[in-house]
């Protein structure tokens, strides 16, 4: 894969400031509409962002591209799924295969899906699956880090390389996805760690545990916050110690995105807290971010809340695979009908609406 970014000090120093100017025209082009002012709430506030973050107010998402990173997790080996490892590999090969749940939704959504290896434990070849693999699966994070911090940075630097070549190959817009079995507990561990949660606050039942399935859940964040003792301070330590390599390359996709300034959704509880990672690494990063729906996992909303970022969806989704990422799609681009067809107040002889203050 082609590098754009070799190091983590020169792709954060590559983010520039979003642009205020363009911001502003995209809001004020929205108050010109025949509206009530901010009538469409944070589709206004999404395109916007849109604008502020391509230094472009004339949005256009025509070309929208999914990146789904799979990776396994060796927290699995403590009970903490209703699967085993092997899930992980044959669903890649269903988004490999268009058959996955979220190539069907992407294909209503006009969105490419971009599966990526990772780090996946080894399997049988899967042809269309992008090879970024750093290692095949993490250690178990209750005896140990997840991984190397090189290992962590590595998948950091994939993620943010794969934005880059999306960017390259025309896309206007990333949607964030991933795949890997053990991901909600490896992304509660790093909520827990980022926001000074405990495991009761961060951790759910993922794709359907009992009550003693969650419970063993709980107790293998707490024993891998315990032992790893993650530095709040340090988003590439706690990625490193209780982390996942979906989870560090979504950061960089993240980063990478910010740097190539293109706007990027997140989807649910796993990308959110990759995408607090980034934030942590680099302010301006959040910029870019738009919050595609919040999670039915318990930590979700409190992700977005750090990300000071409004969700477009509230449907309580937690099937993962980047699948909120493209149902806030077809949102956008309602919105964008708007923004780009919409009759200003003084084409249909309208008195434009002001903001009102009540008087004393």
């Amino acid at each position: 894969m082609t590098m754009y970014f070799s190091s983590i000090s020169s792709l954060l120093d590559a983010i520039p400031a979003p642009d205020e100017t363009a911001r502003a025209a995209a809001l004020a082009h929205w108050d010109a509409l025949a509206k009530p002012l901010g009538s469409l709430g944070t589709l206004e506030e999404d395109i916007a962002r849109i604008a502020a973050v391509t230094g472009d107010p004339d949005v256009r998402l025509q070309s929208r591209t999914l990146l789904v990173l799979c990776a396994d997790n060796g927290v699995v080996a403590r009970g903490v799924t209703q699967t085993d490892s092997s899930v992980t590999a044959v669903v890649a090969k269903a988004l490999a295969e268009g058959n996955s749940t979220v190539c069907h939704m992407a294909r209503q959504a006009s969105c490419r899906v971009v599966p990526v290896d990772m780090g996946m434990l080894p399997h049988e070849p899967i042809p269309g699956l992008v090879h970024c693999c750093v290692r095949p699966g993490t250690d178990d994070i209750t005896k140990g880090p997840a991984m190397t911090r090189p290992q962590c940075e590595q998948a950091v630097l994939a993620g943010a390389n794969l934005a880059a070549r999306a960017a390259e190959q025309g896309a206007d817009i990333l949607a964030t996805g991933e795949m890997g079995i053990g991901n909600t507990t490896t992304s509660a561990a790093v909520a827990c760690a980022l926001l000074g949660l405990v495991p009761e606050e961060a951790v759910g039942r993922g794709a359907g545990l009992s009550d003693a399935g969650l419970a063993r859940k709980r107790t293998a964040v707490k024993e891998a916050l315990a032992l790893n003792r993650p530095d709040p301070a340090d988003p590439l330590d706690v990625l490193a110690k209780v982390g996942g390599l979906d989870i560090a390359g979504l950061c960089g996709v993240f980063l990478g995105t910010a740097a190539c300034r293109m706007p990027v959704l997140i989807d649910g509880v796993i990308s959110a807290v990759a995408a607090l990672c980034a934030a942590r690494l680099c302010p301006n990063a959040r910029e870019g971010m738009l919050a595609s729906h919040v999670s039915a996992e318990p930590c979700g909303r409190r992700l977005l809340e750090a990300l000071k970022l409004h969700p477009l969806i509230c449907a309580g989704m937690r099937l993962g695979e980047g699948s909120g990422a493209v149902a806030a799609l077809p949102l956008l681009d309602l919105a964008l009908a708007v923004y780009h067809g919409g009759r200003t107040f003084g084409a249909l002889g309208m008195e434009a609406y002001t903001p009102q203050e009540d008087k004393p």
